[in-house]
């Protein structure tokens, strides 16, 4: 049995959050518990790291686009880690931009056609680049 973990970190202004194992339907409630409560500590620019998934269903993908929408409500940024290579060591014959390329979730997203849905990035380096945006106070306009 692979052990699941979310654990969670900063970087460069960037909320993280490293998941491992695999993502279903009994350890996908933990991991949109982790970014509600991110959400709830005022964070609004995450980063979740899906480079160690080494399965993601159908419950998995709705916590990720569920991510999204809550993300987007607050004004906020989420970006997505899918490498080119699997937590499993392989790789895959496509571009990790390509539909079926790359990591497992990467391939689950793309055959479920909402891969496009996601900032995609292949590791924390690059997405936590360069700072959030501010976000605008709408209380102030």
């Amino acid at each position: 049995m692979v052990a699941f973990k979310v654990n969670d970190g900063e970087r460069g202004g960037w909320s993280v959050l490293l998941v491992s194992g695999e993502l279903d339907l009994v350890t996908s409630p933990v991991l949109r518990q982790r970014v509600h409560d991110v959400v709830a500590d005022g964070h609004h620019s995450l980063v979740v790291d899906l480079s160690e998934v080494l399965f993601c269903d159908s419950s998995g993908v709705g916590v990720l686009i569920a991510a999204r929408r809550l993300i987007r409500s607050c004004h906020g940024h989420l970006r997505l880690i899918l490498p080119a290579q699997g937590a499993d060591g392989g790789t895959s014959r496509s571009s990790e931009f390509e539909i079926g390329g790359g990591s497992h979730v990467n391939r689950v997203l793309g055959a479920l056609g909402v891969r496009r849905l996601f900032d995609v990035y292949p590791d924390v380096m690059e997405a936590t680049e360069e700072e959030p945006e501010e976000e605008a106070d709408p209380l102030s306009a």
